[in-house]
């Protein structure tokens, strides 16, 4: 029997080219290089330039994932753009990605789970090219965080970086067992009540304003890593692979000491996780996709490779995804 699989056939990356050090950050806001690393273990951060926009951080991480499947724009029918940092309020970001790419047929829309995003892009593409409407897809996570931070909050201000990545998803006939390329598994959820410890303070309906991100940090920090491991517990049980079985472990970028308490928690070897964090810091949606782009283009990740991601977002949004390259 065959089952129709959405494989990762390219990815791509893309980041501002202005960087924002912890030590020109610690002249903006009271505190300091070690204090920053010791908590969170960024470094740098992006910062996009006046009049870079989301959809043109978006377009150019779709451009390189493109060029690494080998396809043109118009081999592409579907655009799915995880964002909390959209272009305007409306048309969709996808839109402007979409045209500037040249691409006059197929849909394109956002989704906004805001750091889970990413995952439930890929998840819903996926649901999509399953059903065979559609081929290809380009699914996307950008950001420019940089635009809804309070640059005088040192809780929140030294986490948060601009970028974008992408990857071209495509339908392929396999075996139907876990031999398959593609994705074996996506789990999702979502919880409303904690909308208070990780949001935005304004929106069009409630403030008409954008507003400015709002977190708890030690409340966020304590649902994540339990969250998470269910979540990847879900996707191990679903499919029946188990830690051992996983060759890269691509977490969500927010926070290293997060990502290495939920690799404890679920046994995962250390050398298998891949952190890109102290590059750029939490990019949101994008930072899953920029991990995975970074560890393709030097060689970590390779064709076979089982592969872990998962993520948790502000309301709480959080999901998982197990695929084979």
């Amino acid at each position: 029997m065959t089952l129709r699989r959405s494989v990762i056939v390219g990815c791509g990356h893309y980041l501002p080219q202005r960087v924002l050090s912890n030590a020109e950050l610690a002249k903006m806001v009271d505190t300091s290089d070690e204090w920053i690393v010791e908590r969170t273990g960024i470094h740098n951060r992006h910062i996009a330039a006046e009049g870079e926009n989301t959809s043109h951080l978006a377009t150019k991480a779709a451009e390189m994932a493109l060029d690494r499947a080998g396809l043109k724009p118009s081999d592409i029918d579907l655009i799915v753009l995880a964002t909390a940092t959209p272009d305007y309020t409306f048309p969709s970001t996808a839109t402007q990605v979409q045209a500037a790419l040249g691409i006059t047929h197929g849909a394109a829309f956002d989704l906004q789970a805001v750091c889970s995003g990413f995952v439930y892009a890929l998840t819903t593409a996926d649901k999509f090219l399953q059903s065979g409407s559609h081929k290809r897809a380009l699914v996307i996570g950008a950001e420019t965080f940089s635009r809804i931070l309070d640059w005088d909050d040192r809780g929140t201000c030294v986490l948060f970086g601009d970028g974008a990545g992408a990857v071209v998803l495509e339908a392929q006939e396999g075996k139907g067992d876990l031999t398959d390329r593609g994705i074996l598994s996506t789990h999702l959820r979502s919880d409303g009540r904690h909308v208070e410890k990780l949001y935005v303070d304004g929106g069009p309906s409630s403030t008409k304003t954008t507003g400015l991100l709002r977190m708890e940090g030690k409340e966020v920090f304590r649902y994540a890593v339990n969250y998470l491991a269910e979540i990847i517990e879900e996707a191990f049980a679903a499919t029946g692979l188990t830690a051992a079985d996983v060759d890269w472990f691509v977490p969500h970028q927010a926070n290293r000491r997060i990502i290495e308490a939920t690799a404890r928690k679920l046994s995962i070897d250390p050398a298998k996780v891949v952190v890109t964090v102290q590059n750029h810091g939490n990019t949101s949606a994008a930072s899953i996709p920029l991990a995975l782009s970074t560890a393709y283009g030097d060689g970590r990740i390779k064709q076979g490779d089982v592969v872990l991601m998962e993520a948790m977002g502000g309301g709480f949004t959080w999901g998982s995804a197990l695929i084979r390259w």
